[in-house]
């Protein structure tokens, strides 16, 4: 299994997102935990190598996987996600 955590960032993003979309980012973040057995996971591609990313509905988790770590950097609406 591995560790999730989030940055600074990530956490303050995650606070401001909606009621509803906090819940459904948190059955994503737990579903992480089963690194690399983990569905719906798809890897970016350009600046943004070496990083992954979640969808529910019109929102991402974006994050990078360090050994047995998931560290989450970016949560936020798919229209905002994929900035560098």
């Amino acid at each position: 299994m591995a560790q999730v955590s989030m940055t600074d960032e990530a956490f303050d993003q995650f606070d401001a997102l909606p009621k509803g979309i906090k819940e459904r980012v948190r059955k994503l973040t737990k579903r992480l935990e089963r690194w690399p057995v983990v569905s719906g996971v798809k890897a970016l591609s350009g600046n943004l190598a070496g990083c992954y990313r979640m969808r529910t509905g019109d929102y991402r988790i974006r994050f990078r996987v360090d050994g047995e770590k998931i560290i989450i950097d970016k949560i936020g609406h798919r229209k905002d996600i994929y900035e560098g």
